[in-house]
């Protein structure tokens, strides 16, 4: 009889957010795929879970897969985690997850942390439709997936690196228009965690003299003649930070 695949979220930064029944699973599986085992040592080892480990990224996923697979196969009961959130979710998970289901493998993806979802709810844009975009191509097709963006009746969520954030708003203020609204979030559930809103030229304008640390979620509101407006306030933060 085949094992069972468990898709497990871990902590996105406050580590408190691990779930009971997170921790339970990932003691009793015979193996664990970590998207990077030094990443997720601290965590197994403040919930004091010694479960064998091993590696399962993005780099490795087309050779790794088969071999996780014979183990499900095998009867053994297997956990992935990515190095934050929910695998599958711009993480490694979307090939194995595919192969189990082709293999009749049982899949169960616990509900856990990701970051889209409080940035999204936490940027006051509606949230009854959107569309999460992950990252954007860093070349080919960007310009396009853009041009998509602003076309969209739903709000659409984007990942970025600090280091590319002030390009990519830019290049978004010129193709959604400097006046549609958007709010960027950074360090979700972390101490610094800070959300700034405003219109998307606003947004371009500050971040351009102000570099930001940590992960980024960015939100853009729907085409302006869609939907209800939302009230804003320019550069309004969550939380100030003296760091």
């Amino acid at each position: 009889m085949a094992g069972k695949l468990y898709i497990v979220p871990t902590p996105v930064g406050n580590m408190d957010d691990m779930t009971p029944r997170a921790i339970e699973v990932l003691r009793h599986v015979d193996r664990i795929y970590a998207e990077d085992t030094r990443t997720s040592a601290p965590l197994l080892k403040r919930f004091e879970i010694d479960t064998p480990c091993s590696s399962y990224h993005k780099f490795n996923e087309h050779s790794a897969t088969a071999p996780v697979v014979d183990r499900l196969l095998a009867g053994e009961n297997v956990a992935l985690i990515s190095d934050a959130g929910t695998p599958g979710i711009s993480d490694p998970g979307f090939m194995l997850s595919r192969e189990c289901r082709r293999q009749d493998i049982d899949v169960e993806c616990l509900p856990g942390a990701t970051a889209f979802v409080p940035a999204l709810v936490n940027s006051g844009l509606p949230t009854d439709r959107f569309t999460f975009e992950g990252f954007l191509p860093p070349k080919k097709g960007r310009r396009t997936r853009l041009e998509q963006i602003a076309a969209s009746t739903c709000t659409s969520v984007v990942y970025e690196s600090p280091l590319r954030l002030a390009k990519t708003l830019s290049e978004m203020a010129e193709i959604c228009g400097t006046d549609r609204e958007g709010s960027v979030s950074r360090e979700i559930s972390k101490k610094f965690e800070t959300t700034v809103r405003g219109t998307l030229g606003e947004l371009a304008e500050f971040f351009s003299t102000n570099n930001p640390k940590g992960e980024i979620v960015i939100v853009i509101a729907p085409k302006p003649d869609e939907g209800p407006r939302t009230h804003r306030n320019k550069y309004k933060n969550t939380d100030e930070e003296s760091d």
